[in-house]
């Protein structure tokens, strides 16, 4: 399991690469770019809030086989 430490580091890591990458893009008039690299943090950081609460990925994922 990540400590809080870890995950703020990893947070800022993962935040700091993908507004950068999502930035150039819009700079670069690169719409769907910029819409993936905003897909990616999401998924990113969805992986790694699953990653520190497993619990909670497991009840997200039993959620959405319900529906």
């Amino acid at each position: 399991m990540m400590t809080s430490q870890q995950l703020a580091e990893e947070l800022k890591r993962i935040a700091t690469t993908q507004v950068s990458d999502i930035t150039r893009a819009v700079k670069e008039g690169q719409k769907s770019i910029a819409l993936n690299e905003v897909r990616d943090m999401a998924r990113r950081i969805g992986l790694l809030a699953d990653a520190f609460d497993p619990k909670s990925a497991a009840d997200t994922s039993s959620d959405v086989e319900a529906a």
